[in-house]
């Protein structure tokens, strides 16, 4: 289905842009029964409702012509509940309208005041605002309303949910009686309906076809997560998409300050938007997300809303939302327009059950699965490396010297393995994870509750029990050391799995861990060689003081008479006999001044 002409000008403006066909939401605000009238319109976010709006007011401002008239006092008015989706209007309606000669003001909370009474007073054709910069001018006679034709309420819900239901009255109630009203809301509870009938005149209500269809290009993937590994489930998700942008989410300012200096720590370019952010602050972390500088940005609710982020691939939810509106606020921020999306929700063992309510509650049934693993990252590395342009484009005169000094230098396989070290280098590495579906994973939620099976082996074949070896590094704890990083680190130099690494226990300038007997080889002979961590590891004389003792075997029968009575207990409190050792040292008196 084409696009219903709504102007010469904006037709070109969207076969400049490729848009072919109309979204449903596009389409029903075109429709001949929609012409001219107020509008209630139930859409999703990222359903293309700015185009649709910027296309249906398209006949009440022009009203024939091909040209806007030259720009005095505006013609319409776009209310926005954020001042990035105000913003992100305004960029939207300017590609749209710049074929017929629109002026386009934003004001919005955060900017000076004084440049956009500027901007208004040299003439507007449409004013895009959040409410309470709006009423600011309106109350100080820097906006003009006195010539509105059309007034536009984008996320009208979500304006509500701010507190803004006072300002919109106010708006509503300066401008002329005669203008439309379109009026756009995800959702359409009891207090949208009384604003909208109150406002509205013989309003068309629209409810789009498949309202959910702005989540219908988001694929959903619920993952388990160990409680203790959620950041490196994030890093792992991050480097197994690879997406241009990613969005991701965290319940507080605080744990946006950590998640955030942890993905720097590892090395990605990610910004964080948080409420304590600035205006200015926040333009530039979405500035440097548009223009590449930045793929990652991790970010609270409230600050996230009316984000629009081109190539925004991936959202990755690292604490579970408060709610169903939230999780598809937050999800709906990929998957726009026809976008393809993946929407990643971390779920901790002991929050499985409140995951699965929000999911039944929104209506999903995701595809459950553990983290991307660090061998399944590798894989697609491989392919990555073989496709990316440093490999596949041609290359000039001056590579070609270079390569021929190379080839007489060294062997091909050398100068391929170069390239490859080169490549990995720029990437984070991905992290050791476990899938606590896995039987794996179920020995280590086993360990998390068990501090005594936290020493043991995950199998019977080493451990305390004598059959495994004993290694250290010199690494302990004034180094930082950690098994959060120690373990990843050990299986990774030495080439084995975790269920090989038995008891490790961290001591001031070391750590000494064991190995089971049938990995310890494999284990040595790869540790031994250098590594860029400067970690060295070599054998231990054995098991250090305090590791844990063998666990006996079975029991056999009881011999005879081995549950009958010890005989009387003395009386009285008497000795039972000499401790080994001596006598039990005298408890010096307790000290009962306080002075």
């Amino acid at each position: 289905m084409a696009f219903p002409s709504a102007s010469p000008a904006l037709d070109r403006a969207l076969v400049a842009r490729n848009y072919d066909e109309p979204t449903p939401v596009q389409a029903a605000v075109l429709e001949a029964v929609a012409h001219e009238r107020d509008l209630l319109v139930s859409a999703q976010t990222g359903s293309g409702k700015t185009v649709a709006y910027g296309l249906a007011i398209a006949s009440t401002l022009l009203g024939g012509a091909e040209m806007l008239p030259e720009a005095t006092a505006p013609l319409a008015l776009v209310v926005a509940p954020t001042r990035e989706l105000a913003l992100q209007v305004e960029r939207e309606l300017a590609w749209l309208w710049e074929g017929a000669g629109a002026r386009i003001v934003s004001c919005v909370g955060g900017m000076d005041p004084r440049a956009e009474r500027r901007k208004l007073a040299a003439g507007a054709h449409i004013v895009v605002g959040t409410p309470g910069r709006l009423r600011d001018h309106l109350e100080r006679h820097g906006l003009d309303a006195s010539q509105l034709r059309a007034v536009v309420l984008d996320e009208a819900d979500e304006m509500l949910d701010l507190g803004f239901r006072e300002d919109l009255e106010f708006i509503l109630d300066a401008t002329p009686v005669e203008r439309r009203t379109l009026l756009f809301s995800a959702t359409l509870p009891k207090a949208i309906v009384t604003l909208a009938s109150r406002y509205q005149r013989d309003a068309l209500r629209i409810a789009v076809a498949g309202g959910e269809r702005g989540h219908a290009d988001i694929e959903h993937r619920a993952i388990r997560v160990s409680a203790k590994e959620v950041e490196s489930a994030v890093v792992n998700l991050l480097r197994f998409h690879e997406s241009p942008a990613t969005l991701v989410f965290a319940n507080t300012r605080e744990a946006v300050r950590h998640l955030q200096a942890t993905l720097q720590e590892r090395g990605f370019a990610v910004v964080a938007l948080s409420g304590e952010l600035g205006q200015h602050e926040r333009n530039q972390a979405l500035q440097a997300l548009r223009d590449g500088r930045a793929r990652v940005c991790v970010a609270t609710d409230v600050a996230a809303r009316g984000i629009d982020l081109p190539n925004l691939d991936l959202v990755i939810h690292a604490e579970l939302p408060h709610d169903r509106e939230v999780f598809q606020h937050r999800s709906g921020r990929t998957g726009r327009a026809g976008r393809k999306g993946v929407s990643c929700l971390l779920v901790p063992h002991p929050r499985r059950r409140r995951a699965e309510r929000l999911l039944m509650d929104a209506g999903l049934k995701p595809e459950w699965s553990g983290p991307p693993t660090v061998e399944e990252i590798r894989d697609l590395d491989r392919l990555r490396f073989l496709a990316d342009p440093i490999v596949t484009e041609p290359v000039d005169e001056e590579d070609h010297e270079l390569a021929r000094l190379l080839v007489a230098e060294r062997s091909p396989e050398e100068i391929a393995g170069a390239l490859a070290r080169i490549w990995r280098m720029r990437l984070p590495p991905a992290e050791e994870v476990t899938d606590p579906g896995s039987d794996e994973g179920r020995r280590e939620r086993r360990r998390e509750f068990d501090p005594i099976a936290a020493d043991r082996p995950s199998h019977g074949g080493h451990g305390g029990g004598g059959t495994g070896v004993w290694f250290r590094a010199d690494v302990g704890r004034r180094q930082n050391a950690d098994p959060k990083w120690v373990l990843p680190m050990l299986c990774r130099r030495g080439g084995i799995d975790r269920g090989d690494i038995g008891s490790i226990r961290i001591f001031d300038q070391e750590t000494r861990f064991e190995v089971s007997a049938g990995a310890a080889a494999t284990f040595w002979a790869n540790a031994r060689k250098p590594d860029d961590e400067n970690i060295q590891i070599i054998p231990a004389d054995g098991a250090p003081e305090g590791a844990p003792a063998p666990r006996r075997g079975p029991r056999g029968p009881r011999p005879e008479g081995a549950g009958e009575s010890r005989g009387p207990r003395p009386a009285g409190g008497e000795s039972r006999g000499p401790r080994p050792g001596g006598e039990k040292p005298a408890r010096p008196p307790r000290r009962r001044d306080r002075g």
